[in-house]
């Protein structure tokens, strides 16, 4: 089931939306649909297109997103799937806006878990990026890490799942790669999708630092750009409860989904719809 939420704030609430309104409260307007149901709001052949960049997490890669891509081509979008280092919110802001750099025209950053960090912190001050899309991700203020807003509500089991590695860099800094031990993958990150695709996922995660998760975020991207947020309400990473609060805090336009934290998996059209929401909308 999936529950849209478009403009939190009162003003996007008209008499024609009243009009419709048995499920409206306080300015919202909530639309229940199915996943099967959702459309894409597909540009005409005339209208420009921005730059999807797709921005992955801890303990995923690009091929995660392999569906979504698929489907944004198919609406002539033009894809970069990035690769995150997963080392730290500035270090990893730094390499996307890089990445941001060499790219014509406007874009569309979307941040799937820990990558909601660095595109928030790679889109603060950077005109070329219209909107940011998060996907089951952080929405942190400045000041804020992952580690505090995963722990702020209860309901992740992440940390009995992680199987720690120390590393030595080559300038002889040392620290810890989290990895989430392969047999408790699934049921931990993606629940909801197939056993032998979740097993493929678990055999080629990638880990994260875990200073990466207690380095506080200098800056906010949603405070200035227009945000969209597919929450999940089967998220055992990152609570559910903290991700309502973190997209109301940021006056996101949400999309809840019953899902595992790998929705861009389970539920590809339900990201795509949302991620082409934004792309379309008027800025």
């Amino acid at each position: 089931m999936v529950d849209n939420r478009y403009g939190r704030t009162r003003r996007y609430a008209t008499r024609a939306l009243t009009a419709l309104a048995a499920g409206i409260a306080g300015g919202s307007l909530v639309v229940a649909c199915t996943a099967e149901t959702v459309t894409h709001a597909a540009p005409t052949d005339d209208a420009p297109r921005p730059t999807i960049i797709l921005e992955h997490g801890a303990f995923a890669d690009g091929s995660s997103r392999n569906d979504v891509i698929e489907k944004l081509s198919k609406d002539r979008y033009p894809v970069v799937a990035a690769a995150n280092p997963l080392r730290g919110p500035v270090n990893d802001a730094a390499t996307l806006r890089g990445l941001i750099s060499h790219i014509n025209g406007p874009v569309i950053l979307v941040g799937h878990s820990y990558g909601g960090s660095v595109i928030s912190a790679a889109a603060a001050g950077n005109e070329k990026v219209k909107a940011l899309v998060y996907v089951a991700a952080f929405l942190p203020a400045p000041g804020e890490t992952a580690l505090e807003l995963t722990n702020k509500f209860p309901g992740t089991t992440l940390p009995g799942t992680l199987n720690p590695v120390p590393f030595t860099a080559v300038d002889g800094s040392s620290g810890t790669d989290l990895y989430i031990q392969q047999d408790k993958f699934r049921a931990q990150f993606a629940a909801d999708v197939p056993e032998d695709r979740a097993a493929l996922m678990a055999f080629t995660q990638r880990p994260i630092a875990q200073a990466a998760l207690e380095e506080k975020a200098t800056a906010a991207g949603w405070s200035e750009k227009p945000s969209w947020d597919i929450v999940t309400t089967k998220d055992l990473n990152i609570p559910v409860e903290a991700q309502r609060f973190m997209a109301d805090r940021a006056h996101a336009h949400v999309t809840e989904v019953e899902a595992s934290h790998s929705v861009a998996v389970s539920h590809p059209d339900v990201v795509v719809d949302v991620i082409e929401q934004a792309a379309a909308a008027k800025y």
